[in-house]
């Protein structure tokens, strides 16, 4: 890992990166507009599914109060391990390990299950969709978001992986992006058994750190570490000047500014 860590910025640990940059810069912003979707009544019983190292998890924690109940599920143990850290001794969560494709918790046990840009991600869409469903009470609700289509600055990127890192790291920036269509994601949640289900689609802006940092501050918290650990030091020195320039474009006062597509899902029996 010391090859690809030029200082003591970045722990070996991705989400540990995860939580230090990405929460900040893009997890935090967009579960503030997923709660607010949501709208989370005290004492209510909420699952986040995919819920990583536990931002949305945190802030539903804060709305249902004391008289609710919040838990967390996760396939990655070193996200759930994070979220565990980082949650306040004080805070009432309860974590699980497991896929959202098999979600090990009895029926009609919550009332609102969320999910934060982690569908795209899930081998089976269609069958993590009717385990929420599975999961909910009568007349509870899922709410979850997707982002997409692939914005400008990261279709850089990718390319500049492509050119510079290995063609097979640049699926996995587009991959974030995959399930961007209205209309796909409203006929998943209507297969998935959901009568009444309500998709909007809105432009989230975002304040990212510089070209620099935020570039090796993503690498670090994804799988892209790896990829990047693997290419010469001279390979990297060309991914960051290529990205720095064609990055410019995005650059606002100390950072980058972009607008991210989101694509946000409310699924009621």
């Amino acid at each position: 890992m010391s090859q690809l860590a030029y200082d003591e910025t970045y722990s070996e640990n991705a989400a540990e990166n995860y939580e230090r940059f990405f929460v900040p810069a893009i997890g935090a912003p967009v579960a503030q507009d997923l709660i607010e979707a949501a709208a989370l009544n005290p004492g209510e019983h909420v699952l986040d599914v995919g819920c990583g190292t536990g931002v949305v998890t945190r802030m539903a924690a804060d709305k249902v109060g004391r008289g609710g109940s919040v838990a967390g599920l996760d396939v990655n143990p070193s996200m759930l391990a994070v979220a565990r850290a980082a949650t306040p001794k004080t805070a009432a969560i309860n974590w699980y390990e497991a896929s959202a494709e098999a979600i090990p918790l009895s029926d009609d046990s919550f009332d609102v299950v969320l999910c934060q840009m982690s569908l795209q991600f899930i081998p089976s869409r269609l069958n993590a969709l009717r385990e929420m469903r599975r999961v909910l009470r009568p007349g509870g609700r899922v709410v979850l978001n997707v982002p997409g289509p692939t914005p400008p600055l990261f279709e850089h990127f990718a390319d500049a992986l492509t050119k510079h890192i290995n063609p097979a790291a640049a699926p996995f920036v587009h991959a974030v992006f995959s399930l961007n269509d209205a209309t796909e994601v409203r006929q998943l949640a209507s297969d998935a058994g959901f009568k009444r289900v309500d998709v909007t689609q809105a432009m989230k802006p975002l304040h990212l750190p510089s070209a620099k940092n935020f570039m090796w501050e993503y690498i670090h918290s994804t799988p892209l570490a790896f990829a990047v650990a693997q290419a010469t030091d001279e390979q990297r020195r060309e991914l960051e000047r290529e990205v720095c320039v064609r990055w410019e474009e995005f650059s606002s006062g100390s950072g980058l500014a972009i607008e991210v597509g989101m694509t946000t899902l409310i699924a009621k029996e």
